[in-house]
């Protein structure tokens, strides 16, 4: 019985283990549609994240067809126009501090690695304004995904409540992977939310905290050879005996 239930767990192990691992940002997406039932599972398993004192802060909405090439259409709009005319920037920012105000290593380097790996794979130099403006861009299509989701919090909870939603965001990440699917959780929207809230309905005493888009990764579209590196567990662990 030993055996076999040791066996069992060493299965589990390498199943979730290979969700974790294989879960990246894709930024690139086919149309084959995602069902409702599928995002419906996928969200309950997710909601077994833990929360402090149970309380389970999290507000998701999801946008398909219409209601998500709508908002695309609107944000992409925006975004523009504060590229045409960027005083208009004041009049687009984040409700919390998502980034440091002043960055420091190793920070800022991993950063740097992760913004230049990528532009450089698609051959955009540090001069192409142009196309740097198009691939930052792709975040408000959802890089294509038919599934968009974003995810809300009433103001009145505090910031231990954004580690349960941490928790909670990779759940759903993990749970995609384990049915197929693909992720790239976005910070990028949160600086339009004076756009984005109204349009999917949240309530005034609502936040944004982050979109995602869901849905199958295009295997044949380069960008999703990207794969950011880790540090090894010696770099950020401390052993205490």
């Amino acid at each position: 019985m030993t055996s076999i239930s040791l066996d069992a767990a060493d299965v589990s192990a390498a199943l979730v283990d290979a969700a974790i691992t294989s879960r990246m940002s894709a930024r690139a997406f086919t149309q084959a549609p995602v069902s409702r039932q599928t995002l419906t599972d996928l969200l309950q398993v997710a909601s077994r994240a833990p929360s402090g004192t149970n309380t389970q802060p999290w507000k998701v909405y999801v946008l398909q067809g219409e209601s998500r090439a709508a908002l695309c259409e609107q944000v992409c709009a925006a975004h523009d126009a504060v590229r045409a005319s960027p005083a208009l920037l004041s009049e687009y920012r984040e409700e919390y501090d998502y980034y440091p105000e002043k960055w420091v290593s190793p920070y800022i380097d991993r950063r740097r690695e992760n913004g230049w790996g990528l532009y450089n794979l698609l051959g955009i130099g540090k001069g192409d304004k142009d196309k740097m403006h198009l691939q930052h861009q792709r975040n408000y299509r959802f890089f294509d995904a038919p599934v968009g989701l974003m995810f809300t919090l009433d103001r009145v909870m505090g910031r231990g409540s954004l580690l349960d939603y941490g928790m909670f965001l990779q759940n759903i990440m993990v749970a995609a992977r384990a049915r197929g699917l693909h992720t790239c959780p976005q910070a990028a929207w949160n600086g339009f939310a004076k756009i984005i809230l109204p349009h999917i309905g949240a309530q005034a005493d609502e936040m944004l905290v982050c979109g995602m888009a869901l849905g199958y990764a295009d295997g044949d579209d380069v960008v999703n050879t990207f794969h950011t590196p880790r540090a090894a567990v010696a770099e950020f662990t401390h052993w205490l005996a």
